[in-house]
């Protein structure tokens, strides 16, 4: 009687399985599903976000919308991670909250944020940049949100273009690139007092973040106004910061003509893209690289992460139509995978 039994279940099990198994590209994926992967957000439109499981075994494009049946909104800026929630920022006034593994909405922080850019996080206060009227240069801020009740608390008024966000210990460094202008500060904020601090750096500053001397390394990609009569162009440049007391360590300067815009950190070395060249400087090194370690197929290379020896760069090619996310192996330089992602791919999230 047991193996008659046990025939019947294991005979359920496979009709089971072999049901999913015909499902499995209709159905959508099972909740916990998007953890152990790759989010790469795309601009618009519409705004998106797309997972890769770290297999690249599993892709699925436009997470949110089949998860809640809902857009997010016009213009997708970026994603900040806090505990098991993600934030995600869109550039029409809003931010919504999800949980990160699983993408169902759990609310939005909608009122006290005109055109939000970047969001950080200290504990359960979050720090969002805030163009504010992009238009106006005087009227620029960045909001101090409480995360208990998703609402703006207050805001510090800070230069014009504020972007990246980064929090260290107490305080909230602040690159500003400029918004429709060109800008050529550092913002430093006490989270402590609300203080602000400046610090100078070469024009546009946009990534940011803190290596592993413990430095804030900053890549400005300098103003290239091509456009005005004269033209416009200054110098980019690569600059470490003391945070100790703000002083600058070293700012290592490109050539005249060169202004890369995609920096990313890992493991000691800064990586940055210029002409599609891919360049390494290494945390001792303060002299810019005089070889690529390989170059890279892209038509407008718009975003890049790099993690376990793989570089991932998203293709925004013609800017209307799907973008393309590529991995590249960093010891080789070969491709090893390609997957289509949204529109306007600009940013990659390990999850």
């Amino acid at each position: 009687m047991k193996k008659i039994i046990y025939s019947i279940v294991a005979l359920s099990l496979l009709v089971f399985s072999c049901s999913n198994d015909d499902d499995a590209f209709t159905q959508p994926e099972p909740l916990g599903a998007y953890e152990n992967g790759i989010l790469v957000s795309a601009e618009g439109g519409p705004s998106s976000i797309a997972y890769i499981s770290n297999d690249f075994s599993v892709t699925e494009n436009q997470v949110y919308f089949n998860v809640n049946n809902e857009n997010l909104g016009v213009y997708l800026q970026s994603i900040g991670f806090n505990g098991d929630k993600a934030y995600i920022v869109v550039d029409a006034g809003t931010i919504t909250v999800v949980n990160r593994y699983t993408f169902e909405k759990l609310g939005t922080i909608d009122t006290g944020l005109t055109l939000p850019r970047y969001i950080a996080f200290d504990g359960n206060t979050a720090y969002v940049s805030d163009w504010a009227d992009p238009n106006d240069a005087t009227d620029d801020y960045i909001a101090v949100v409480d995360l208990t009740s998703n609402s703006v608390i207050s805001t510090i008024a800070v230069a014009e273009g504020p972007e990246q966000v980064l929090v260290n210990e107490d305080k909230v460094y602040v690159s500003h690139k400029g918004g429709y202008s060109v800008n050529n500060v550092i913002s430093v904020i006490n989270t402590l007092d609300s203080s602000l601090e400046t610090i100078t750096v070469n024009d546009s500053p946009d990534e940011l973040f803190i290596d592993n001397q413990g430095h804030l390394t900053v890549l400005s990609s300098g103003a290239n106004q091509y456009w005005l009569t004269p033209p416009v162009e200054t110098l980019a440049s690569i600059t470490r910061i003391d945070l100790n007391d703000n002083s600058i360590i070293s700012n290592i300067e490109f050539p005249e003509g060169q202004h890369p815009g995609l920096m990313t950190y890992n493991d000691g070395n800064t990586y940055y893209i210029l002409n599609n060249g891919l360049y390494s400087l290494s945390d001792t090194e303060t002299s810019l690289p005089t070889t690529t370690l390989f170059n890279i197929t892209a038509t407008s290379a718009y975003g890049m992460a790099v993690k376990s020896n793989l570089l991932y760069v998203t293709d925004a090619v013609d800017f209307s139509g799907n973008s393309i996310l590529t991995v590249y192996d960093l010891s080789t330089g070969t491709e090893t995978n390609s997957f289509d992602v949204g529109v306007i791919a600009s940013k990659i999230y390990f999850n």
